[in-house]
């Protein structure tokens, strides 16, 4: 929907990409923390890494940067990019004859907990509940870097990292709720 301004400027409204953006996030990374635990293999992460985590995600990230929230924007596309990277490096290498060990595991999650702190730097000015998810988030990374150099287990990880898109859910819960209903239904702030 278009809308001309005082200025003869056609300006567009987007809706609020939170909603696709966290839920991509959410359910992409609970899938991979019931992965780590041992629910199931790679199969649904992948799927959803490829789909809604990466794509959606990246979209919602554009949609934001329209919007004029970098935050919002930056961290959609690139843990957008983050949830493609991740299936290239898990699928599509080992496809192609490229092996994902130890060494090139780790220097992957430690650049993405380094990403990650970066956010956690500014996350405080953008809500109480996304600074929650960014900190535990940066836990998850952390954890599976211990759990590439073996320090830590797997479903220790995969816990945190359920618990980690299960924050992200409630928050885009929430924000379709409220927004659907125009007042708060479910507390976020």
């Amino acid at each position: 929907m278009a809308e001309l301004a005082d200025s003869g400027i056609c300006k567009e409204w987007w809706a609020n990409p939170a909603v696709v953006g966290l839920m991509g996030f959410g359910l992409t990374t609970m899938a991979t923390g019931l992965h780590n635990v041992g629910y199931w293999s790679a199969g649904p992460t992948l799927a959803l890494a490829i789909t809604f985590g990466g794509t959606a995600q990246f979209i919602a990230g554009i949609v934001d940067l329209r919007k004029g929230s970098i935050f919002g924007g930056s961290a959609f596309m690139s843990y957008g990019a983050f949830w493609w990277s991740l299936f290239v490096l898990l699928y599509v290498q080992p496809k192609t004859g490229i092996p994902a060990g130890h060494p090139e595991e780790l220097g992957f999650f430690l650049m993405w907990t380094l990403f990650t702190l970066a956010f956690c730097v500014a996350v405080h000015g953008v809500g109480k509940f996304l600074a929650v998810l960014f900190w535990l988030l940066l836990l998850a990374f952390i954890l599976l870097d211990f759990v590439v150099v073996g320090k830590c287990s797997p479903a220790v990880a995969g816990w945190e990292i359920f618990i980690t898109g299960l924050v992200a859910w409630y928050i885009a819960m929430a924000t379709l709720a409220n927004t659907v209903y125009k007042r708060n239904v479910l507390p976020l702030f």
